[in-house]
């Protein structure tokens, strides 16, 4: 079998993709902004996996916390390159430090929230249910 194809340097460029995912932010033209997406590596989702659980040491049991929405939003902020929840700018005009309260400040209606994290989710590969990816990562 040749393994060549697995080489380092060989894989095509991760994923990306444009799609309206509010209408309640236009252009002068009146039209939806388009968001932009990039997929991102396992490695961060695997930071972003950690920095979501909370580890509680007491009494002698070792409980792990996984805050499972937290999770999901990061992993939206993470792969959506436009607009940039991290900018400094964006999330002092909204009163934000975290960009995870960004991004529920700038989508309002929970629809088009959801919409968001599953169009982020299913651009880096995950193809089951929000509900089923998140069980999926606290594992």
């Amino acid at each position: 079998m040749d393994m060549s194809a697995f080489m380092k340097g060989k894989a095509k460029q991760l994923p990306e993709e444009e799609k309206v995912i509010t209408h309640l932010y236009v252009d002068e033209a009146g039209q939806p902004i388009p968001f932009k997406f990039k997929a991102i590596p396992t490695s961060v989702v695997d930071g972003i996996r950690a920095d979501c659980t909370i580890v509680i040491v007491g009494k002698g049991q070792r409980i792990e916390k996984f805050d499972k929405d937290r999770f999901a939003c990061r992993v939206a902020i993470a792969t959506t390159t436009f607009p940039d929840f991290k900018d400094p700018e964006l999330l002092k005009s909204y009163g934000c430090v975290d960009p995870v309260d960004l991004a529920k400040a700038i989508l309002t209606l929970p629809g088009e929230y959801t919409d968001w994290i599953q169009s982020c989710f299913k651009l880096n590969g995950y193809s089951d249910s929000y509900e089923e990816l998140v069980g999926e990562a606290k594992n």
